[in-house]
């Protein structure tokens, strides 16, 4: 097997100091350093007296890259990949590189580091016992509803564009008014904040506030279903109905809708049947 081997290096998400030990002995290590954004990788390898050549890697070079970067590795090389901030792959462009390199048969080594996913989880004050990271959320408001609706049991971490959070947490508001969300901003940066409370309040709170900055947006498990009078069907029955009118047929969605969120398939059926 050839010597050369993908290092793989999560940098800062803010804070420049956040960088380890061994994520700088790496880069300087490395034969050629591959950056989702030059520019923007240069500030932090500058600070540090990193002096490897640079090659761009993003996602719209992927994968005439990876095969570059392969043959570089074939050779002998050490390629160090970092993404503009956190874990490349997580979110970024990576995935193309190391599965070539698994292909290919060269070595992948991950360091540990920085990552805005695990800071937003453990600063949110939620539970982490069980948790999903979804990544952006979908900008569809059907394809959202089934998402926030299908986190039953688990808390739900993901990244929101600013100029979408009031939008998503109004949709959250109606599905689950109570359910508690922390809207984490700017994590690690000099303006960072963290904006804890119930979906109806923050819905409320974002819809006039106008947002700047990266934001993780983490969401509380949904409260198990009162066993007094039976589970509560009406967010369920409102992606089952989103469904039917997408052109899903009744039967089959119901099914789908039960299995996201531990409802009955039988009883949503008959209630939209029953509506109507």
């Amino acid at each position: 097997m050839s010597a050369g081997r993908l290092v793989v290096c999560p940098t800062p998400i803010g804070n420049l100091e956040d960088v380890t030990l061994r994520v700088l002995s790496a880069l300087r290590d490395a034969d050629v350093i591959a950056c989702e954004d030059t520019r923007h990788s240069k500030r932090l390898l500058d600070r540090y007296g990193v002096t490897a050549p640079l090659v761009s890697y993003h996602e719209h070079n992927e994968r005439s890259r990876a095969h570059d970067l392969v043959a570089r590795m074939q050779g002998g090389q050490v390629v160090a990949l970092v993404s503009d901030a956190g874990m490349p792959l997580v979110s970024d462009p990576g995935a193309v590189l190391v599965s070539a390199c698994v292909a290919a048969g060269l070595a992948v080594e991950v360091l540990p580091g920085p990552s805005a996913v695990l800071v937003a989880l453990a600063v949110s004050g939620l539970p982490a016992e069980h948790w999903r990271f979804t990544g952006f959320l979908p900008r569809k408001a059907g394809e959202l509803r089934t998402l926030l609706l299908g986190a039953a049991g688990e808390t739900l971490v993901a990244f929101e564009s600013p100029r979408r959070i009031g939008a998503s947490l109004a949709v959250l508001a109606e599905l689950a008014p109570d359910r508690p969300v922390a809207v984490c901003r700017e994590l690690t940066k000099l303006y960072e904040e963290v904006v804890r409370g119930t979906a109806a309040d923050l819905a409320a709170r974002y819809a006039q506030e106008e947002t700047r900055g990266e934001i993780v947006l983490v969401i509380g498990p949904a409260p198990a279903p009162d066993d007094g009078d039976g589970p509560d069907l009406g967010p369920a029955l409102a992606a089952l109905r989103d469904l039917v009118a997408a052109g899903a047929k009744p039967r089959p969605a119901a099914k789908v809708v039960a299995s996201l969120t531990g409802t009955s398939a039988n009883a949503l059926y008959r209630a939209l049947t029953d509506a109507g």
